[in-house]
């Protein structure tokens, strides 16, 4: 966690900081676009230097090296990464090297210079997935005051597991809720823009080279535009996890349909021309760059030599004496990987087994077979039907808990006390009833996760509505404790009063204790109304007797 050598400070002719940068070779710094001006000279600094004087030297883009952020139509951005040179070299022991790992979930730190620490601050995050079309990707900062702000711009994206700088920040975001973001452009997407990094980063590509487009899938007629329109929906994370396809070996136009959706969810392979909300492609066939994190091509591997590219893609070389599935089970990390010719491994069933505990971790899988067989039969029960008839039956569990107790729970105290408003829950509870017909009437069998319910919409819906029962529940149980609160308070204050007027008649304090009697005898009781009465009455009696009202006992609100 010391200052890493290869961090760089950039200043601008005039002093200011810049922002920071990555020093990947001896002469040559990786920065964003937005802190340079084109053809001006600015400053490095090393401030991770051995010595307590901080090396500075000049540098300047290199040739061609700039890509400035552009917008498309919908104001998603693009590019924004440059390279410097150096006028004089750095040891080449100071330098780093970009890599190449899946990003989802994981702990991140970066260097950054910010104003108020313009010698250089670590910031920590937390990877929360991609955005936009370029494949850049969204940082959670870990606190409010983690945020990356102007003078971060350009530090390296350490992942925090390996050591590895996986990418580089962008920018942060305050959004007008508050709510705040940083932006980090992975290493894929940075050789995409400056194909000369690709020297200087480490990692096998996320893409295995029979799955890549060809200048022949190009044409018109080996696109299979449903097919295309289907696979972009499940790489845009349409919310099903498992997808399984049928992609036989001499349909030649279904094969470069999925090379093509391989290649366009790539990241480092992806086209610029499609990056662009107006490219040429179909509508809807385009799926969003970082659709998906490793596709595997099967033929011919073994299950443990897929479970070392998954290890490898996740970064988990650590503690190579561990078996490789339970360093992958104990990691807890989740990719979405794309795994063709499952049934062409040399041990299809073994690797079932070993993507039906990615599914179970929760990663995503898009899973194509060559054939229609015992392995794709196998496949679609044990990783799409089970699991989702487990899941309805979770599903049916968690509404008929709804429907039961928790309603049971609400009514019986709604019969109590009068609540605020309870329309909302009450509402909630006639959809949980519609929705717990609806699943226990579907149908079953092999389809039943494609012709059922939309399972992930009633989850949503019985998580919030849970949550909204759990609170009016709550906000009746204190309703009703602040009944028998006050119902103590006015019977104490009754016995008070009858042995200060010794049994005399005060028909007007015993019209306010008829009066609050009443309310709290009432069924539902208005609290509100109750609480008013018996305060009537405390102030009352504490009258009579003498009491300073100022110091008496009325209830407060």
């Amino acid at each position: 966690m010391g200052t890493p050598p290869w961090a760089v400070r950039i200043r601008r002719a005039n002093g200011e900081i810049a922002g920071a940068g990555i020093l990947l070779s001896p002469d040559q710094v990786l920065t964003c676009a937005h802190v340079l001006e084109r053809g001006a000279e600015v400053t490095a600094e090393f401030v991770g230097a051995p010595g307590h004087a901080v090396p500075s030297v000049a540098a300047w883009v290199d040739g061609d090296a700039y890509v400035p952020e552009t917008r498309d139509a919908d104001g998603d951005p693009s590019g924004d990464v440059a390279l410097l040179r150096l006028e004089h070299p750095r040891p080449e022991g100071d330098t780093t090297r970009l890599h190449r790992l899946s990003a989802p979930n994981r702990a991140v730190r970066m260097y950054g210079f910010p104003y108020d620490h313009n010698g250089g601050i670590w910031f920590r995050a937390t990877v929360v997935g991609g955005c936009g079309r370029d494949g850049q990707v969204q940082l959670s900062p870990t606190s409010r005051g983690e945020l990356a702000s102007p003078g971060c711009s350009g530090s390296g994206v350490v992942d925090t597991r390996t050591g590895e700088v996986i990418g580089m920040v962008l920018s942060g975001l305050q959004d007008r809720h508050g709510n705040l973001f940083s932006f980090m452009t992975p290493a894929e997407t940075i050789v995409r823009h400056l194909p000369r990094i690709a020297q200087w980063t480490s990692g096998r590509t996320a893409v295995d080279d029979r799955l890549r487009s060809t200048r022949d899938d190009a044409s018109e007629a080996l696109l299979d535009e449903p097919f295309a329109q289907r696979l972009a929906d499940w790489l845009r994370d349409d919310g099903q996890q498992v997808k399984i396809s049928l992609v036989r070996g001499g349909d030649a136009v279904r094969a470069a349909t999925l090379r093509r959706a391989i290649t366009l969810a790539d990241r480092e392979l992806r086209t610029s021309a499609s990056v662009d909300r107006a490219s040429l492609d179909p509508p809807g066939t385009v799926p969003s760059a970082g659709g998906h994190d490793l596709a595997v091509d099967a033929g011919g591997l073994t299950s443990a030599e897929i479970e070392e590219r998954i290890a490898e893609r996740m970064g988990l070389w650590q503690h190579p004496d561990a078996p490789l599935v339970d360093r992958i089970r104990a990691a807890r990390v989740t990719l979405t990987l794309v795994v063709v010719g499952v049934d062409e491994a040399v041990d299809p069933l073994a690797l079932l087994d070993l993507l039906e505990m990615l599914r179970a971790e929760g990663s995503r899988l898009l899973l194509v077979f060559r054939t229609a067989g015992a392995a794709h039969r196998r496949a679609r029960y044990q990783l799409v039907a089970e699991p989702a008839q487990r899941r309805r039956a979770r599903l049916v569990a968690r509404l008929e808990e709804t429907t039961g107790p928790l309603a049971t729970a609400m009514y019986g105290r709604m019969a109590v006390v009068q609540a605020d408003d309870t329309r909302r829950a009450e509402s909630d509870l006639i959809s949980a009833h519609a929705a717990l017909a609806d699943l226990t009437r579907a149908p079953g069998g092999a389809g039943a996760a494609r012709r059922g319910p939309d399972l992930a919409r009633y989850e949503r819906f019985v998580d919030r509505a849970t949550t909204g029962l759990v609170t009016t529940i709550g906000a009746l149980e204190r309703l009703c404790d602040r009944r028998d609160m006050l119902g103590g308070r006015l019977q104490g204050y009754h016995v008070l009063h009858q042995q200060a007027t010794r049994g005399e008649e005060d028909l007007a304090v015993d019209a306010l204790y008829l009066r609050a009697h009443e309310l709290l005898r009432a069924r539902p009781c208005d609290v509100q109304a109750l609480e008013d009465a018996v305060n009537a009455y405390v102030l009352s009696v504490e009258r009579g007797y003498g009491a300073d009202p100022d110091e008496g006992g009325a209830v407060s609100p």
